[in-house]
């Protein structure tokens, strides 16, 4: 007798089933094998930046390219805005890797390298273009000691020039050393030098330094215009010294560990957004620090004009501490190699003239 009709049905869905699920088996066992390259890589990503700011819009655009430039292969989480502590605490969440990427100061990079701060050294640069033709000269050296620590650099950035914004107007060294001055923590030989040169350094975290101006904790702290006012510190603190103290460099970092996880083939597309992302902050900053200055003017600041006689004294204090800043701020090496490409710097610009 042949089979029923029915039977047949049951026989085939039986098969078809089988099929299927030998299917499913091997297309589950072969996305088990996948090169580590085709799997998706998440990146983790903070700033001391805070929400709701230009500077965020800027650096939230560069960060959502990746996403699409990578096809999938790359995912950047919505970034913390201003939520995961000082840049300090950044670089070791990072370490323990709870953090893969941030966008941090000069404060933050050098935790990772010191050698970032002969960029920063007080009254050693004039003005934008002599820092960054002497960044130009050091970046090889500092992005390989830097790669060598567990650490890559996607670009580089600056948070404008540093200011004295205190409580009662400051012209000279001397009206700066009655008052007692906003100091990082845990930096104890900035607060050497800062001693050495006759000032009264006080230690605190950012989040301290409001309260602080308003309980008279703090009567001055150095800061950028455009950090000022993203900030309103300078709420606290209405008189700005119109010198430029150094400048805040920074950049953005990401874990080697997570790098070498990325596709080879997409890294230049997505370093290449990312150094747009740095250039395009660096001009929004340099064009805003002027506009952000009238701003405060209009809300109450008031700005300390600075002449010749007073600037050369502000030079001399600064050279009083010289043997510390150079060594115990700056490593001694950097140091002299920062002043060796800004001097040069400065020779080709004067035979230009």
């Amino acid at each position: 007798m042949g089979i029923s009709h029915m039977k047949l049905l049951r026989i085939q869905a039986s098969s078809y089933t089988l099929l299927l699920r030998i299917a499913l088996m091997v297309g589950f066992a072969g996305w088990l094998t996948l090169p580590a390259a085709y799997a998706q890589v998440t990146v983790k990503v903070a700033s001391m930046v805070p929400d709701q700011s230009a500077w965020r819009d800027i650096l939230q655009e560069g960060f959502s390219k990746w996403n699409k430039l990578s096809g999938g292969k790359v995912r950047v989480q919505p970034p913390y805005w201003g939520t995961q502590g000082d840049d300090p605490d950044m670089v070791r969440k990072m370490r323990l890797g709870s953090l893969d990427a941030a966008v941090l100061t000069s404060v933050g990079l050098a935790e990772i390298d010191k050698s970032v701060y002969a960029l920063s050294v007080p009254m050693m640069y004039t003005d934008y273009d002599e820092v960054y033709a002497v960044l130009e000269k050091m970046r090889p050296r500092l992005e390989s000691t830097m790669e060598s620590k567990g650490f890559v650099i996607l670009n580089w950035m600056d948070g404008g020039w540093l200011h004295f914004f205190t409580k009662k107007p400051v012209a000279t060294p001397d009206d700066l050393k009655k008052l007692v001055l906003f100091q990082w923590q845990g930096d104890p030989k900035s607060m050497a030098i800062w001693t050495t040169a006759g000032f009264k350094p006080r230690e605190g975290g950012t989040a301290d330094l409001v309260t602080g101006l308003q309980t008279g904790m703090y009567e001055a702290f150095t800061s950028s215009a455009q950090i000022a006012v993203i900030m309103r510190y300078f709420e606290q603190a209405k008189n700005m010294t119109d010198l430029n103290w150094a400048l805040v460099m920074g950049g953005t970092v990401i874990r080697k560990a997570v790098w070498d996880k990325i596709p080879a083939e997409i890294k230049p597309e997505l370093l290449k957004v990312e150094q747009e992302t740095g250039k395009k902050l660096q001009d929004a900053i340099r064009q805003g620090g002027i506009t952000d200055v009238q701003s405060m003017k209009a809300r109450g600041l008031n700005v300390v004009s600075v002449d010749k006689k007073t600037y050369d004294q502000w030079t001399a204090t600064v050279e009083k501490a010289d043997s510390k800043i150079r060594g115990d701020f700056a490593p001694a090496d950097a140091y002299d190699e920062a002043l060796k490409y800004r001097d040069e710097y400065r020779n080709q610009k004067a035979v230009k003239k």
